[in-house]
């Protein structure tokens, strides 16, 4: 699938390890949380870059005491009906100062991206929006009302000089 970040469409470097599967010595790879808790300390001691993959069900705020250790957190939204992953994303940013890279895996829809964005992910694994159709997506409105993860400045904070 194609990976759109920073405003284009890059190569993935990161590779998701599902399960017990054997980790290879080098190279970037992503665990499922359970998997993540359970070898914390193991992955730490090895010479390479390790993330974490978020199921809708999952609770972000386990991985509050690992956050400075993980460099990629991606979240996924099975379906275009459970936004548990746009919550995620809000704590991670807002509550627990995570500065690392959010990831939106799994049904990424061009009509739901703003809203990510805003929720603090900034990369997106889509095969379903092409790179013209992201960054339209991002720019589809000039103003907002609501303070986000995304940092723009709500309406009301600019009328009010807040």
């Amino acid at each position: 699938m194609p990976l759109i970040k920073n405003g284009a469409e890059i190569d993935d470097i990161w590779a998701y390890v599902d399960g017990e599967a054997e980790l290879s010595e080098g190279g970037c790879f992503t665990v499922p949380l359970g998997r993540f808790l359970a070898e914390a300390s193991t992955l730490a001691e090895r010479n390479t870059q390790v993330g974490v993959r978020l199921s809708p069900d999952d609770d972000a705020a386990l991985l509050e005491p690992y956050l400075q250790q993980i460099q990629l957190i991606e979240i996924t939204f099975p379906k275009y009906t459970d936004g548990r992953g746009f919550s995620q994303a809000q704590l991670l940013r807002r509550r627990f100062g995570y500065e690392g890279e959010l990831r939106a895996v799994g049904h990424v829809l061009r009509d739901q991206l703003f809203y990510m964005n805003r929720s603090g992910i900034y990369a997106y694994e889509t095969s379903r929006a092409a790179l013209s159709e992201v960054l339209e997506a991002l720019k589809e409105y000039s103003e907002v009302y609501q303070p986000a993860a995304g940092g723009r400045v709500p309406v009301f904070r600019k009328r009010h000089g807040n």
